[in-house]
């Protein structure tokens, strides 16, 4: 697993995805947030968290956008289910992940297994890694964010 360090240049992940286009980020921050699974409740209390917070967040300039292993269809049942109004890249093939070094080996319950790392990166208009968060409070993640880059 890659390891990115904040001040490093942010992989593109919009290669692997056509729902966006770079002139949409362009002169925006990115909160680009990597999540296990649609329909969790910790991914859900995350997600809906950043949904509570956005109009705020893009007041200050941030777009926010999601990423999991999870497909197209699931993201939209997700999107829909809770309202999401930030687009949720779907990474069937691991390819965003495993560029952000979010892919890796877990624990839980004495058994390892391969999945997602939940890590925030908070990409500056340069296209710069600002901030990573590796221990994300799910039901207080702006806040977390906020605070992590001393924005009131």
């Amino acid at each position: 697993m890659k390891e990115l360090k904040e001040g490093d240049k942010a992989p593109d992940f919009l290669k692997y995805f056509d729902g966006l286009k770079k002139e949409e980020l362009k002169g925006k921050k990115i909160i680009l947030y990597f999540y296990p699974k649609d329909m969790t409740p910790g991914c859900t209390a995350e997600a809906c968290n950043l949904r509570d917070n956005y109009e705020d967040l893009k007041a200050k300039g941030f777009e926010v956008i999601g990423v999991s292993p999870d497909d197209e269809k699931r993201h939209e049942r997700f999107k829909e289910k809770n309202d999401l109004p930030f687009p949720l890249i779907p990474d069937t093939e691991k390819q965003i992940l495993n560029d952000y070094g979010v892919w890796g080996e877990k624990k839980m319950y004495g058994k390892t297994y391969m999945g997602v790392h939940r890590t925030t990166f908070i990409i500056n208009e340069e296209g710069v890694i600002e901030k990573i968060i590796k221990k994300v409070k799910t039901k207080d993640h702006t806040n977390q964010i906020y605070k992590e880059l001393n924005i009131e």
